[in-house]
């Protein structure tokens, strides 16, 4: 799979402009606040139907305009694919593939595999179980549509339950009856999850945990742990006997949304013991392993976006995911750095065709 083209109107700080893109690497230099990261913010919107920094769609329309449009013309399968995201302000978000919108913006993801290696992965160290789990939801949904429509049904779900405590709380009221069919929902839809989460930590940590030993230069042991409130009970038993807490409280206290991956090196959390540089290692690590899953899964070549990481890793870790490239299981690759000289000594380095872009 390949990005042939990438055109964006009124995205970010880009007025209109058209990239010409080369089939394995492609840079794009300049100071900070050109828009280097905005180009491939705009090539991740293309695969997710949003942003990968800011979530919120009108904060990616350009100031004084009212809309944007993201268009990308890929060659996937030997065949032409254009995809286009476009949004206007106090409009719902649209993604065409060949002309025709997606009903369903879900129906779209995992059809053009992306990863994103970037400085803000660290807050899938030092943010919540939120962001954790939103990683390994994110793998999972790009190999497994039904997957995804469970999370979301889950979600949904999810909600409504919380809205019907708070409405029992503050009409000082009870019906056990509603809440059942909520739990009931909630138990099929999360032990579905559950199981696809399960099954995806087997297959994936010896993975990661191979990725890890080939860029680290330590003889650390490192770990990567699923934690669920479902490994010891079923959610409706949960749910039935915690129905106090959640009347107190007006929440959902147990279920798969407290899940959380559990990151640890020698055995400790990797937040507290790791040294930067292994926690760095640790990210990439996470990272490839993701490519590596989800091209197993798709059959298909991830694009993978590298977003300013010269100023974020030393050049040894740099040059061995570059040195990726060379090896004909990588695909396209998108680079961001401020130093044109710097990521060129690089990259001449591997005997692959590129561009370089200067903004």
């Amino acid at each position: 799979m390949v990005l042939d083209t990438l055109s964006l109107l009124n995205y970010k700080n880009f007025d209109a402009i058209t990239f010409q893109m080369d089939p394995k690497i492609n840079c794009f230099t300049g100071h900070n606040g050109v828009g280097k990261t905005n180009i491939l913010d705009a090539i991740y919107h293309l695969s997710f139907g949003k942003s990968y920094f800011n979530p919120i769609t009108s904060q990616n329309i350009k100031h004084d305009a009212d809309f944007f449009v993201v268009e990308g013309n890929y060659e996937k399968n030997d065949r032409p694919e254009k995809i286009i995201v476009s949004a206007k302000q106090g409009q719902k978000k649209m993604i065409k593939r060949n002309g025709k919108a997606y009903e369903k913006f879900s129906e779209h993801i995992g059809f053009l595999p992306l990863v994103i290696i970037s400085p803000a992965d660290r807050d899938l160290i030092i943010e919540g179980s939120s962001t954790r789990r939103k990683f390994m939801d994110g793998v999972i949904s790009q190999g497994d549509s039904q997957y995804l429509n469970t999370l979301l049904k889950y979600n949904k779900t999810l909600v409504q339950r919380n809205s019907l405590l708070k409405y029992f709380a503050a009409n000082n009221t009870f019906n056990q009856d509603t809440l059942s069919i909520y739990n009931e929902q909630l138990h099929e839809f999360g032990t579905l999850i559950y199981g696809k989460r399960a099954s995806f930590l087997l297959e994936f940590t010896p993975i990661f945990l191979n990725r890890y030993k080939s860029i680290s230069s330590g003889n650390e042991t490192v770990g990567l742990d699923y934690k669920s409130q479902l490994k010891d009970n079923d959610l409706l038993t949960l749910l039935k006997e915690n129905i106090t807490k959640d009347k107190i409280t007006q929440y959902t206290n147990f279920g798969i949304h407290k899940d959380d991956l559990v990151f640890e090196i020698d055995g400790h959390p990797i937040k507290k013991f790791g040294s930067q540089g292994q926690q760095k290692s640790y990210l990439i690590a996470l990272k490839l392993a993701q490519f590596d899953f989800i091209k197993a899964q798709s059959n298909v070549n991830p694009i993978l976006l590298l977003d300013d990481i010269f100023d974020k890793l030393d050049e040894q870790r740099v040059e061995h995911i570059i040195q990726l490239v060379d090896n004909e299981n990588f695909g396209q690759l998108f680079i961001s750095d401020t130093h044109a000289d710097r990521t060129e000594a690089v990259i001449k380095k591997v005997h692959q065709t590129y561009k370089m872009f200067a903004l």
